[in-house]
This record gives C-alpha cells, structure tokens and sequence, in this order.
C-alpha cells in the first residue's frame, strides 16, 4: 500500500497528477481543491490511498490528511466509490461534511454527479455513528456548528444559509449562542 507520495509533477489533467518519483511517474487522482492548490508548483508531497479491486488499481491524493481520513469513510459506503467519494471531496471541504452528516443535511452530498437523495442519506445515516473527529478538527466547534445550524434553521434560514454564515465565524468562538449570533449578524449585512 502507498500511504505518501512526494516527487515532482511531471503533468496533469482535469482530474489527475502525475507525479514522477526517481523516474516512475504515479498517476494520482486528485479533488478539485487539490488541483487548484498544486497548479504552478513543481515539487508535491500527497497522502494518499490505493484502490484495488479486480480489474483496477488507482492511486487517489490529497494535500491534507483530514481529506484522506473523510474519503475513506466515504468510500466504505456501499454505493459509494472513488469517483464519487472525490466529487464530493471537490465540492465541500471535510468540516463541511462533517457537520452536513451529523446535521442530516443531504442537500450539500446530492449535488455531485452520480449521487441522489437516497443515496445521500443512506451515507448520512452510516456515517452518523461512524464519524468521528477527524485530523486536526476541534471536535468542539464541530459539534457547535452542527447544533448552531440547528438553531438557525429552526430561525427560518436553509441549511445551505446556516452553513455559509457560519464559515464567517471565528473558530476561537466555541459557544453555540455566540455562534450563533455571530453568524445571525452576518446574516444581517
């Protein structure tokens, strides 16, 4: 298995990198994120995962090892594989995830390709016991955001509303209700 690649970028695609370490080019499949953050850079260090099933053997990246813990757990789903578990990866980052599964929230799953709604709460509903903290994560302020966009909802504002405002929160803000008035004055602007 490869846990870690660090090698020079030989090329990429739309959707993946190849990186070449000691001559041997890995052709790595990588989320929108993390191809926005390598273009113009000419050394790259991923964390990464191997997929192998019978007919394939993949490498799939990621800058940070919060990404690589939360596609893993996407990934262990069935009906979710790779493909899917990156283009959910492309368009909400870990946190955002996180706090979207303990929340109920299928809205933020169901807009990438290939995944419906009852896909979307089936994940919902196997991640919800499974998902733990992950890397680097306040498990605090996880657990703040998801009761404060609770709180917000039951104001009359959509997930996708609550969610946004409380982006602009500072994460030093811990308590539910500073959160959420914080994010209430956001709202107002």
């Amino acid at each position: 298995m490869i846990a870690k690649i660090t090698g020079k970028i030989a090329f990429f695609r739309d959707n993946y990198v190849v990186v070449d370490v000691a001559g041997v080019g890995y052709k790595i499949f990588v989320t929108d994120f993390t191809m926005g953050k390598i273009a113009g850079k000419e050394e790259l260090e991923l964390f990464t995962h191997t997929y192998v099933r019978e007919d394939t053997l993949s490498l799939y990246g990621f800058l940070i090892l919060e990404e690589l813990v939360m596609f893993e757990l996407l990934i262990s789903i069935s009906g979710i594989g790779p493909k899917a578990a990156i283009g959910i990866l492309s368009i909400a980052e870990p946190k955002t995830i996180r706090v979207a599964v303990i929340s109920g929230d299928s809205s933020i799953l169901t807009r990438v390709s290939g995944v419906g709604k009852k896909t979307a709460e089936r994940v919902i509903l196997e991640l919800k016991n499974r998902i733990t903290q992950l890397p680097g994560e306040d498990q605090g302020s996880a657990k703040a955001d998801s009761e404060a966009i609770e709180a917000l909802i039951s104001l009359g504002y959509t997930n996708s509303q609550s969610r946004e405002a409380l982006k602009d929160v500072p994460e030093k803000i811990k308590d539910v209700s500073e959160r959420v008035r914080a994010a209430l004055k956001g709202l107002g602007k």
